[in-house]
């Protein structure tokens, strides 16, 4: 996997909207594959409760026949965490404050999605001299 594209899709999506402060992908089951995190923040238990979360979110979207989960947002008194899923196997978490434009952070998060799907499927490259 080629974690510096990964790292780029991250920091393009925080340039891209105003109002973002951490950004996090993870496996579906949980374990944190990249975080732009702030310090404070356990970028590992945030992996672990989004996959929880969105895996709970997933399954209502399909006991209530409406397609494929595209995302879910939770609103607190200090901002907002919206989780993508990505493709089947990984999500995305998206942390901002209470100024973050939700309606173009969805805009932009879509072309995003798509490159980090590609990126966690794409094959890895042999490493050259070992």
């Amino acid at each position: 996997m080629d974690h510096e594209a990964l790292a780029r899709e991250m920091r393009g999506l925080r340039e891209q909207v105003t109002g973002i402060t951490d950004t996090a992908v993870a496996a579906a089951d949980g374990l944190l594959i990249a975080a732009d995190t702030a310090d404070s923040i356990d970028a590992e238990c945030l992996a672990a409760l989004a996959a929880a979360g969105l895996g709970l979110a997933r399954r209502t979207v399909q006991t209530a026949e409406r397609g494929a989960l595209r995302r879910t947002v939770t609103y607190g008194s200090g901002g907002c965490a919206a989780f993508y899923a990505v493709g089947d196997t990984a999500l995305m978490v998206v942390l901002g404050d209470e100024g973050m434009d939700l309606d173009r952070l969805h805009q932009a998060t879509q072309p995003a999605l798509r490159r980090i799907d590609s990126i966690l499927t794409s094959p890895a490259k042999a490493t050259e001299g070992v």
